[in-house]
C-alpha cells in the first residue's frame, strides 16, 4: 500500500466543539436530508472489466468467495437488476414527492446506460463523481488511481453535459481525498465539495496540505459533506447488524428525529439502485418520504445546494489563523 505524505489531510478530534454549530439552514429548515443514489451498475468487479475475480460486495449474497478468472452470471444479474429495473422504481418514488438527489456516479456505468444519466440531468438531479470503476482503491498508484477519476469525470462531461461538483470515492486508499482535489485542479474544475468523511453531522472544512495548494504562501480548503454508513442500504446485505425493511425505516425515523429535534443538522442517507431499488425495499424509503413530508421545517436538497449554503454562511479560515 502506498502512502505520499503530499496527499495526507490533518485530523481534527475536536470540531465544533460541545456548542457545535448551527447550520443555519435556509428558511429556518431544522434539518438538511442529503440522498446519495451510489449508481456503480456495470462499473463493479468482474472479468468482462479485465479484473482477476468477480465482485463480492453489496448483493444479495456477499460475502461468498469469489469466481476467480471467470464470469459469475448471480452477481452480474444482480447488479443488472439496477440498472434495468431498480433506478427507474427510484426515480419514480422520488418524483412522487419532488425530492432531489445527489447521483454518486460510477463513470463506466453510466457509459453502459447513459440513458440514467441523461434522466437524472433532466430532472434536476445532481451528478456527482464515484469513480471511473467502482473498485477497491487502497491498493492502487496514486498515478492510477488519479488517471480514473479523471476518467470518471469526463464520463460524466461527455454524457451527462455537465462537470462534477463534488465527489465520493468510498472504497478509497490513503491517497484518495488529496487525489481528488488534485484532479480536478489539473482538470480547471471547481471542487465545491467531498463526501469522505464521517466525523460530524454538519458540514466542515479542511486545510488542504500545502504540498497541494500550489502555493505554500496561501492556504486553501476543502469542504467535506459527511456521509454516513449507519444509514446506508448497504447494511441490508451484512449478516451481523444488518436491516430489514420496517428496521431500516425505523432507524431512518429515529435519525431524523434526533437530528431534527436538534436543529441546525445534516442527514445523508446512502440508497443503491440494486439494493433499495427491490420493491419492499423501495416501499420502505416511499413510507420515510411520507413521514418526512409531513414535517415543517425540512429542507430535502443536493450535496451541492447545501455546499454553496455553508460556503456563503461560513466561509473557508484556515485554522492557524
Amino acid at each position: 500500500m502506498i502512502q505520499d505524505a503530499k496527499y495526507q489531510f490533518p485530523r481534527d478530534f475536536e470540531g465544533y466543539g460541545q456548542q457545535g454549530r448551527d447550520a443555519q439552514w435556509p428558511g429556518g429548515a431544522r434539518i438538511a436530508i442529503s440522498l446519495c443514489l451510489n449508481y456503480e451498475e456495470g462499473g463493479e468487479m468482474t472479468v468482462l472489466n479485465g479484473d482477476p475475480h468477480a465482485e463480492t460486495m453489496n448483493w444479495e449474497k456477499s460475502g461468498g468467495p469469489p469466481f476467480v478468472n471467470a464470469r459469475q452470471p448471480n452477481v452480474e444479474s444482480e447488479y443488472e437488476y439496477g440498472s434495468r429495473s431498480g433506478i427507474w422504481r427510484l426515480m419514480r418514488v422520488f418524483s412522487q414527492f419532488n425530492y432531489p438527489f445527489t447521483l454518486y456516479a460510477v463513470g463506466q456505468a453510466l457509459e453502459k446506460n447513459p440513458a440514467v444519466g441523461k434522466a437524472c440531468v433532466a430532472a434536476g438531479h445532481e451528478i456527482a463523481g464515484h469513480g471511473y470503476r467502482w473498485v477497491d482503491f487502497k491498493d492502487w498508484h496514486p498515478v492510477d488511481e488519479k488517471e480514473d477519476l479523471k476518467k470518471g469525470i469526463r464520463a460524466i462531461q461527455n454524457i451527462c453535459g455537465v462537470s462534477p461538483k463534488g465527489w465520493y470515492v468510498g472504497r478509497g486508499s490513503p491517497n484518495s481525498t488529496g487525489l481528488v482535489y488534485e484532479a480536478f485542479k489539473e482538470m480547471g474544475i471547481p471542487l465545491e465539495w467531498e463526501a469522505d468523511c464521517y466525523s460530524d453531522d454538519v458540514p466542515m472544512w479542511l486545510d488542504v496540505p500545502s504540498a497541494l495548494s500550489g502555493d505554500e504562501t496561501k492556504q486553501e480548503g476543502l469542504l467535506h459533506l459527511p456521509y454516513s454508513y449507519d444509514r446506508n442500504d448497504m447494511k441490508f446485505h451484512l449478516a451481523a447488524d444488518g436491516f430489514g425493511g420496517e428496521s431500516w425505516y425505523q432507524y431512518l425515523v429515529d435519525s431524523f428525529d434526533m437530528l431534527y429535534a436538534e436543529g441546525g443538522k445534516m442527514m445523508s442517507i446512502g440508497l443503491h439502485a440494486r439494493i433499495v431499488g427491490k420493491p419492499g425495499r423501495a416501499r420502505a424509503l416511499q413510507k420515510f418520504f411520507e413521514y418526512v413530508s409531513m414535517k415543517e421545517g425540512v429542507w430535502v436538497t443536493t450535496r451541492a445546494e447545501i455546499a454553496q449554503h455553508w460556503r456563503s454562511k461560513y466561509p473557508y479560515k484556515p485554522s492557524t489563523s
